[in-house]
């Protein structure tokens, strides 16, 4: 607590101190009842001061549950502000039969709605609506209840002694209920709600009991303004300031837990309850004789007006109620169509994932023959064949290798996801390619010559895709060249921490450089797009070279297994066609 909270509770404490000194020590005046009065308006005006900056500075229900409080002692302050004026400024008692009664009866109906909005747990904003209607009805019927018991006494047949008693009876009513409201909230609640709650039930039990202990003393004519029967009220007063500066304004806040059903039901209930009971307290209106027949007519049309009131209020209620189910059942008919939707595309996916499997398992079975039949018709092209079975063979040839690129797309289809690496000899992998390629090499006349680097560390990856890789390399270089016979080198080597593949033509000389206006033209017009995303998947990327398109050359860079490990975390590097000389 800061140090201007300090001094201020200080001086509540010694103005509750001085109306118990005055109480208890001066005899029955003028001068005591004033004194006591200007202390007891202070006291309150203390705590409503003390309330308005938690109202100010919190927000959403937390600042209408300040508010609801500060408005409650504002209706107690101007009670007293009333009680004040006659007893000083008019030097009179307050009459029998006061107008302003009606303001200290209400006092409790906003902390009655407060302890209603349950701040403490968290609430949906469909729940607070139909909440704040429902509560609205019973404070509707608490002021019916006042107008019908007690006004018919005040303005329609003026009578102190009912007036009297059925004010105190709907008065008790009223805090008793209160209270029931008060001790709920405490038991439902933890933390710092618990200690709030315990301070309002704490200052409203000390209230309720100053205000019986005072209705037994003017029963036997002991009562005065300033007496001791008026100590139990300043400390309830008191006690509103010491719970203003105790508390923050943004704190508690609501613990989240769930609320529960019955109290939402609970309440409409009542609210219905209250409802209901209109056509009974007409009936016991009508037929109550022992009352004059002014009272009994003024009571009816009462509770026609309220009846009339209360019923556009359940009307509004069942509309918005209405509203919001409409509401929830177009939400639940979305919700199940998007629920359809989803589980159409998790099956579609499953398809597409099994068609994926499919796909690639017969893919790889099918590149081996269809290796075999490259070969062979490129074997055919070089027969002597008549002038109609050229065009023939050439058209085989041509399908062949759109069957092969098909087959190779496939392949990349179906390994969209990442495939299990395994350690695999780099080495053993090229001189299968190599074998498979052979028949197509023959055909064609062009020599392969091969440098395998006998240390080679091992790589981790998938053998099938890097298969693919290899395969795919010496297709390129077997279409790049031309019809004149040609060799190249097909070469492994460890650089560092990379094994390196290099495809290379026989007449490369080192240093030379493939424009960079050429590259992408590799990619396109060969293929290659496949095996950038196989060799990215493998952390490695893929670099070419050369002087012209009979003179090229394509190196692959994988990170060898010794340096795997150190490699895993890190983002791999593209799979990107960059241009610099080999080393």
């Amino acid at each position: 607590m800061r140090t201007r909270s300090k001094i201020w509770l200080g001086a509540v404490l010694a103005a509750l101190g001085g109306f118990i000194l005055s109480a208890w020590f001066l005899p029955q005046s003028f001068g005591l009842s004033a004194l006591t009065d200007i202390l007891e308006t202070l006291l309150l005006l203390s705590g409503l001061v003390s309330f308005i900056p938690l109202a100010a500075r919190s927000d959403g229900r937390l600042r209408l549950f300040w508010s609801l409080l500060a408005l409650g002692i504002l209706l107690w302050l101007s009670y007293q502000l009333l009680w004040t004026y006659y007893e000083v400024v008019l030097r009179q008692h307050i009459p029998d039969i006061f107008a302003g009664d009606v303001v200290l009866f209400l006092n409790i109906v906003p902390m009655m709605a407060a302890i209603a909005l349950r701040p403490h747990v968290a609430r949906d904003e469909y729940a607070a609506r139909l909440g704040r209607l429902d509560f609205a009805l019973l404070l509707v019927w608490w002021l019916y209840l006042y107008g019908l018991i007690v006004i018919p006494w005040q303005y329609v047949v003026p009578n102190v002694a009912a007036y009297e008693r059925n004010l105190n009876n709907a008065y008790s009513a009223e805090k008793i209920v209160f209270l029931l409201g008060l001790a709920a909230c405490w038991i439902g609640s933890r933390g710092a709600w618990r200690k709030l709650y315990f301070s309002l039930f704490g200052m409203s039990f000390t209230y309720s009991a100053s205000s019986a202990l005072a209705n037994w003393a003017i029963a036997r004519n002991a009562y005065y303004s300033g007496s001791l029967y008026d100590i139990p009220l300043a400390c309830s007063m008191a006690w509103l300031t010491w719970m203003g500066l105790r508390s923050n304004p943004r704190e508690p806040e609501a613990d989240g837990r769930q609320v529960p059903t019955v109290y939402g039901v609970w309440v409409a209930r009542c609210s219905t309850i209250a409802a209901f009971s209109l056509p009974l307290f007409a009936a016991w209106a009508m037929y109550d004789h022992s009352v004059p027949a002014r009272i009994r007519v003024f009571r009816l049309l009462t509770t026609l007006m309220a009846a009339l009131l209360m019923g556009v209020m359940v009307f509004r209620r069942q509309y918005r109620l209405e509203s919001e189910l409409v509401r929830m059942l177009n939400n639940s008919r979305e919700s199940f169509e998007n629920l359809k939707r989803l589980q159409a595309q998790i099956l579609q996916s499953e398809k597409l994932a099994s068609i994926g499997q499919l796909v690639g398992g017969a893919a790889h079975e099918l590149n081996n023959p269809i290796t075999a039949m490259l070969g062979y018709s490129d074997l055919l092209l070089n027969t002597k064949l008549s002038s109609q079975q050229q065009p023939l063979a050439t058209k085989i040839g041509q399908d062949i290798r759109r069957t092969k690129s098909l087959v190779a797309s496939l392949v990349s289809f179906a390994r969209q996801r990442p495939a299990p690496k395994s350690p695999i000899d780099l080495n053993t992998l090229v001189r299968t390619a190599i074998k498979l390629a052979q028949p197509q090499m023959e055909s064609l006349k062009i020599s392969v010559h091969s440098e395998f680097d006998k240390e080679l560390p091992r790589i981790l990856g998938d053998p099938n895709q890097l298969l693919q890789v290899c395969l795919q390399l010496l297709g390129n270089c077997l279409h790049t060249l031309q019809a004149s016979s040609r060799s190249f080198l097909v070469r492994t080597q460890r650089e560092n921490d990379l094994c390196v593949l290099s495809v290379t033509t026989a007449s490369e000389r080192p240093g030379s450089l493939r424009s960079t206006s050429s590259a992408p033209l590799i990619q396109e017009a060969q293929g290659l797009s496949a095996c950038q995303g196989i060799v990215q998947e493998h952390g490695g990327r893929i670099v070419s070279g050369g002087t012209s398109e009979e003179e090229f050359s394509l190196r692959v860079e994988l990170p060898a297994l010794l340096s795997a490990a150190t490699r895993e975390g890190k983002a791999a590097q593209p799979a990107t066609w960059s241009v610099r000389p080999f080393a």
